[in-house]
C-alpha cells in the first residue's frame, strides 16, 4: 500500500518535469520563438493540474 501511495504522490510530480526544462529550450530557440510560445502557453495547464491533483488532497493530510 505505501509503494501506491508514493506512486501516486510521484507521478503528478515527474510528469510536469520535462516542460521545465523543454521551455526554455523551445523559447530560446532561434525562428520558433512564435509557435514555440504557443506551445508552451497550451501545454501550462498540463503543468498546473498535477499541483493541484497533488495539493488539494495534501491539504487533508495532518
Amino acid at each position: 500500500m505505501i509503494i501506491a501511495l508514493r506512486s501516486a504522490v510521484f507521478a503528478p510530480i515527474a510528469v510536469p518535469s520535462p516542460p521545465v526544462i523543454g521551455t526554455p529550450v523551445v523559447l530560446a530557440s532561434p525562428g520558433s520563438r512564435p509557435s514555440g510560445k504557443s506551445l508552451v502557453l497550451s501545454g501550462a495547464p498540463s503543468r498546473i493540474g498535477p499541483v493541484l491533483l497533488v495539493g488539494i488532497p495534501n491539504s487533508f493530510v495532518s
